[in-house]
């Protein structure tokens, strides 16, 4: 058996969405799962529609992801270049020969004369509108020209296309190893554009040379796709490369929430989630979309997420490492039908990600997203403590700021509400009393914290419950946070007393 040679072909004409990802997902763990390759491969042939930046995203997001491929044009690899742009002077002699073999044909239309086909067929109310078996015979080609008017049009310079001959009433099937049989009826099939104008092949042409070229033994992509498919085995057939043609697989689209079609970039930025893997500015609008990266999500709960749409194991685990993931994946339990996407259920997975991860991994995340916010931080160990203390009350990364932000910023505003409701004279000499001893006894644990604490509130005759959330409100200027007393404790005596001082002076306590 061929070595496992899978890939992903991307244009760069815009940001990847997280369908792109979760494709380049499912093609990386078949590949590793039999100890095969990933290709990258950057399927530039449409000059009008490249994005400046787009290609660079692309790397990006897969770094971030942690989805690296074996090769790619950054990679290199022994079948360089990896850019269909730089392969262009590949692709014309495959056109010319399925010319020459009576598969494909020159078509001298102008844009205008195409859409006066159209009106015309749409004025006939045919079925169809497209340039095919029925409509080729009326059109300016070489199969319908005599063959001293196409030499003339070639000779003279006359801008061409290649086309496709698609015979019509002929069926064709494959396996698909998601869908199983799959068949088509080439009635249905357009002449497809092979080759355009200005010398670069459409994706028709070019996947199927490349796939050729760079022994693709297995090749998943979007079920938008499968429409393709009959135009692409028969290349594969007039080629004479049948033999060699990788095994496909079409994975099921990603569906908006309420399961009513594909999701798109507009759908997230409409229900308020993202859609990309990381920010993603277009240039040719303007906009910027919001990523999962900078909303706060951990690379690992991402592509965890992405695995579970259209796919399980068949066990009730969710919850899964990269490395599980080669383990556990095979292609035939992706599913057939679409996975609506659940922004919630997306959080969940970050939120179980973030309780399982160590603190000193997040400890870098948290400190950029505080620098961000201008919270500085000078004690790692500190940071690392208080990360410690309060992933568990994080569903984002970007959560850590309010849950844990207050350990290095005190409070500009306090709960007021919550403290004048059970605020009396005996609360401001307890507090008081508090900073004295704090400031006297050797209180550096959070246990040596509590024991003063209460023993205070025993001598003083009041109930503990009634103090410790005037006591929280003081330190974090909310009744939000961890055990308070592990608050004070990370915080420092020095501090505790100073956030008690300052509140009662703020809101004028004493």
């Amino acid at each position: 058996m061929s070595k496992v040679r899978v890939r992903f072909a991307p244009s760069p004409t815009g940001g990847l969405h997280l369908g792109g990802v979760r494709t380049v997902l499912f093609n990386y763990l078949f590949a590793k799962q039999h100890d095969g390759e990933f290709v990258l491969r950057i399927e530039d042939t449409d000059q009008n529609r490249y994005v400046v930046g787009a290609e660079d995203y692309i790397y990006k997001c897969l770094e971030w992801c942690g989805l690296t491929p074996d090769e790619s044009p950054l990679a290199g690899g022994p079948y360089a270049p990896y850019r269909q742009s730089e392969r262009k002077n590949l692709y014309k002699k495959y056109a010319e020969e399925l010319i020459a073999n009576g598969h494909a044909y020159y078509a001298f239309d102008l844009p205008e004369e195409l859409e006066a086909m159209r009106e015309q067929l749409k004025a006939a109310n045919s079925d169809s509108l497209q340039y095919d078996h029925l409509s080729r015979g009326k059109m300016k080609n070489s199969l319908s020209l005599s063959e001293d008017e196409t030499k003339r049009f070639l000779q003279s310079g006359t801008p061409y296309v290649i086309r496709l001959k698609i015979e019509p009433d002929q069926h064709i099937t494959f396996t698909d190893l998601i869908r199983g049989e799959v068949e088509f009826e080439t009635n249905h099939v357009d002449d497809k554009v092979l080759l355009k104008a200005d010398g670069m092949p459409t994706y028709h042409l070019a996947v199927v040379v490349d796939d050729y070229l760079m022994k693709i033994t297995h090749a998943f992509r979007g079920e938008e796709w499968l429409p393709s498919a009959p135009a692409h085995i028969l290349l594969w057939q007039y080629l004479d490369w049948q033999k060699d043609m990788p095994q496909w697989g079409h994975l099921p689209l990603i569906l908006k929430p309420d399961g009513n079609g594909k999701l798109s970039k507009r759908d997230g930025a409409r229900l308020g989630f993202p859609v990309f893997a990381m920010n993603w500015n277009d240039a040719k609008s303007g906009e910027v979309f919001q990523g999962f990266k900078e909303l706060g999500f951990l690379p690992e709960a991402f592509v965890n997420m992405l695995a579970m749409l259209g796919w399980n194991d068949g066990s009730e685990q969710e919850i899964f490492t990269i490395q599980e993931l080669v383990t556990h994946f095979s292609i035939d339990r992706v599913h057939k039908a679409g996975a609506k996407f659940d922004f919630e259920k997306a959080k969940w997975f970050n939120h179980e990600w973030l309780k399982k991860t160590d603190a000193e991994k997040l400890l870098p995340l948290v400190k950029n997203i505080f620098e961000n916010e201008k919270i500085v931080v000078a004690d790692d160990t500190k940071l690392s403590a208080v990360v410690r203390l309060t992933k568990e009350r994080c569903v984002l990364l970007t959560d850590f700021i309010e849950q844990a932000g207050y350990f290095f910023v005190t409070p500009k505003a306090y709960d007021a509400a919550a403290i004048s409701s059970k605020w009396d004279k005996t609360k401001t000499i307890f507090f008081n009393s508090l900073t004295v001893i704090f400031s006297q006894s050797a209180v550096e644990s959070t246990a040596a914290i509590e024991e003063g604490f209460k023993k205070l509130a025993d001598e003083q005759a009041i109930k503990v419950g009634e103090l410790q959330m005037l006591f929280r409100v003081m330190l974090v200027g909310s009744k939000k946070g961890p055990a308070v007393f592990e608050i004070a404790h990370l915080l420092g005596v020095e501090e505790t007393n100073n956030r008690i001082t300052h509140c009662i002076k703020t809101l004028n306590l004493s």
